[in-house]
């Protein structure tokens, strides 16, 4: 294949540092591997981040996601796994991240995680008529 799974996650630079904007991104085709059966676990990523100074590449991002595909993840660990490698490359203001995972033996498991910057608050919500 042209194309493999990665662990590197390139960025580039905030094309507008100065505005505080979200940048939203769905990732439904997330698999990882149940660290008990072996067996896989599948998920819909939902990253929400407000960036500093820099944004991640999609398509680092998406090597990166690949990368799990093959390695048996507990869902609380690996959601803050993914987090935390977020925004030691971006450094962002704020960023969160939501994994909901398929059902397994009729359990569906949703989990958040989330990071805020020091200092940083999140602007007041508009509502217009």
């Amino acid at each position: 294949m042209p194309t493999q799974p990665s662990e590197a996650l390139d960025t580039f630079d905030n094309p507008h540092p100065g505005r505080e904007y979200t940048i939203r991104i769905r990732m439904p085709e997330f698999t990882c591997l149940c660290p008990k059966t072996g067996q896989p676990d599948f998920a819909d990523l939902d990253l929400e981040y407000v960036p500093a100074a820099r944004c991640v590449e999609l398509k680092s991002l998406k090597l990166y996601i690949w990368s799990f595909r093959d390695q048996g993840a507990f869902h609380e660990d690996v959601t803050n796994r993914i987090l935390d490698r977020l925004v030691a490359v971006c450094e962002p203001r704020f960023m969160r991240l939501k994994a909901q995972f398929n059902v397994r033996g009729g359990v569906y498991t949703t989990v958040v995680a989330e990071h805020r910057a020091p200092g940083w608050r999140a602007p007041e919500k508009v509502e217009l008529p």
